[in-house]
């Protein structure tokens, strides 16, 4: 059984070797921007941290820096609850052509998304666009996966509501994936 040391020790791994790779200005041209999923609000809109995501991967979009949005997130059951949805309509309400928007609904977690990026979509040059407490793992998932050139923009324009429990979440997280990683897991949904 893993110590508490010993999570925070693999949780700061994966921070050591990924922090270089977080910019604000990415130079180069990407194949896409990989939003990751949040929160919808009941009434089918983004919470505030789908939306700082959304705005910054959009203008990431419009600058030229990325060629597509790969938009992922729990649309599994999209009767019931559908952030690819809400995703895809935020960002072509903001100009981006319906052509250059790529939905992932079983991007369940972190991990699935990442995959499935790079496994599913062929995405091989990827600007992941999170908050920069999730970045990290993402970020070193990506690596792992295989993409040639990956950098992660953070989305974190305003303080979040909750972020204790975020942070404290994703300790356990990167470490969860840390040993997905070592075993190169497969999530289920591959369609």
């Amino acid at each position: 059984m893993l110590s508490g040391i010993s999570l925070i020790s693999v949780s700061g791994a994966v921070v050591n070797v990924t922090e270089s790779k977080i910019t604000d200005s990415p130079s180069g041209e990407y194949d896409c921007a990989i939003i990751l999923g949040a929160k919808v609000k009941n009434d089918g809109s983004p919470s505030d941290m789908l939306r700082d995501r959304l705005d910054t991967g959009i203008s990431l979009y419009k600058s030229g820096i990325v060629k597509k949005l790969l938009l992922t997130g729990d649309s599994e059951n999209p009767e019931e609850y559908d952030e690819t949805a809400a995703m895809k309509s935020y960002a072509i309400a903001a100009g981006v052509p319906e052509a250059d928007i790529l939905t992932d609904g079983y991007g369940l977690s972190t991990y699935d998304s990442i995959w499935r990026a790079r496994k599913l979509y062929g995405v091989k040059r990827a600007v992941i666009v999170t908050q920069k407490y999730h970045l990290h793992r993402a970020l070193y998932i990506a690596e792992k996966l295989g993409y040639t050139e990956v950098c992660g923009v953070s989305a974190d324009v305003r303080n979040y509501s909750g972020q204790i429990w975020r942070d404290l979440r994703e300790v356990a997280a990167r470490v969860k994936d840390f040993f997905f990683i070592r075993h190169e897991h497969i999530p289920e949904y591959t369609e």
